[in-house]
């Protein structure tokens, strides 16, 4: 009888644990597709410039996106016409989540800056490289 609550309990755990990722996937996922919709509204021109993480070692994927939020709060609606779906897409931008801290040595400004498009495909490919 022992047993068999045991292995109920590993079973109903292990379940559970296979749900999780499929879920994170999703709004990873999701996460892509409010990016590539914010590349289509960007202003691109007589803007400033933004520091772009590329490339960061796995330790330092909490500091990138941080640097990637940070740095969506300065970009700028091409029109008055895109403004409304532009903020509400920095508003999904910026609730997103990284759960791992980990331990990095760089800063925001220690990454080169690169216009909104260039910064905006950056934190595309990296949210490319959380997802596998």
């Amino acid at each position: 009888m022992e047993r068999m609550i045991i292995f109920c309990m590993l079973f109903f755990c292990s379940s559970m644990a296979l749900t999780a990722a499929p879920h994170k996937i999703a709004k990873y996922k999701q996460l892509l597709k409010t990016i590539k919709l914010l590349e289509t509204t960007v202003k691109d021109k007589d803007v400033e410039l933004l520091h772009t993480p590329e490339n960061p070692v796995d330790g330092c994927l909490f500091t990138a996106v941080t640097c990637f939020q940070n740095g969506t709060l300065k970009l700028q609606p091409e029109n008055s016409q895109v403004n409304s779906t532009f903020t509400q897409t920095i508003r999904v931008l910026k609730r997103f989540t990284f759960s791992d801290p980990g331990k990095c040595e760089s800063s925001c400004e220690s990454y080169e800056k690169k216009t909104p498009k260039e910064f905006l495909k950056s934190f595309e490919k990296l949210i490319k490289k959380v997802i596998r």
